[in-house]
């Protein structure tokens, strides 16, 4: 059964394509964890149009015994925080079909009444662990883009679905905003508290809601601590982090050197 929702905002990650240090699955996670009256309403089944040697299937026991498969799909979960309705659709990034897939999930926005849409994710790049996390953004109006401030239109080369729908988002007149956390290339493999912690923040300021940030503080202060242990341990490692340090905000990548970085991390992740 379709939720009756007010104005909801619907927030989006994919997992499969770009998502260093997991910015978007944990800020989506993190976003759930806290929605009043939860419940996931419509699932999008990816058989056929997942490539399940990239995107498995996950088995687990029943009963100690019974063996159950669970099959890769897309989420849409509602729920109210902050005084307001809010959609999260959350899952792997299909290998095919996307026309028809973004196409599915703009159908359903309008049928849910959406006003906003936030689509997260992180970046892979040439920054420190000891610098405050930035957010690179993108929107589908320049309206939007006054509204954002800081946004990056620069950038050209490999996409994802999730820019796909931003697009198709646009076009249906649902206004979009692309969130991507900047992220430590040299951890972009690890789950990065920071990061998710200013994309929650940059959603609640967006979408007008209030959101508790308190475990993330505590969770970002022991990654700190567990990244410093790792660089005592590389000094080549660590060499590099001073030396990006005191980088200036000149030094940062192009679209060009953006999209090297990202195409490099993508091959690692394989």
């Amino acid at each position: 059964m379709w939720p009756e929702l007010r104005d909801p905002v619907l927030v989006v990650a994919f997992t499969g394509w770009i998502d260093a240090g997991l910015a978007g699955a944990g800020t989506v996670a993190a976003l759930v964890e806290q929605l009043e009256g939860a419940r996931r309403f419509a699932r999008i089944d990816l058989e056929g149009i997942a490539d399940l040697q990239q995107t498995r299937p996950t088995v687990h026991l029943v009963d100690g015994v019974t063996r159950e498969i669970e099959w890769p799909a897309v989420e849409l979960v509602a729920g109210r925080v902050g005084g307001r309705d809010v959609v999260v659709c959350t899952g792997p990034e299909p290998s095919i079909r996307w026309l028809e897939f973004t196409t599915t999930i703009v159908d359903a926005a309008a049928r849910l009444g959406v006003e906003q849409a936030l689509l997260l994710g992180g970046l892979p790049a040439a920054v420190s662990h000891r610098r405050p996390v930035k957010v690179m953004a993108t929107a589908t109006s320049h309206a939007l883009v006054e509204d954002l401030g800081a946004t990056r239109v620069d950038y050209h080369g490999p996409t994802g679905v999730q820019t796909v729908l931003q697009v198709a988002l646009g076009d249906a007149d649902i206004p979009a905003i692309g969130l991507w956390a900047e992220v430590p290339h040299y951890v972009a493999g690890n789950p990065s508290p920071p990061a998710i912690k200013v994309l929650l923040e940059r959603v609640g300021e967006l979408a007008g809601i209030s959101l508790d940030l308190s475990d993330l503080d505590d969770q970002a202060e022991a990654y700190a601590a567990r990244v410093e242990e790792g660089l005592a341990e590389r000094p080549d490692v660590a060499e590099m982090v001073r030396e990006l340090d005191v980088a200036s905000d000149a030094d940062l990548p192009s679209g060009d050197e953006l999209a090297s970085e990202i195409e490099r991390f993508l091959r690692e992740e394989r």
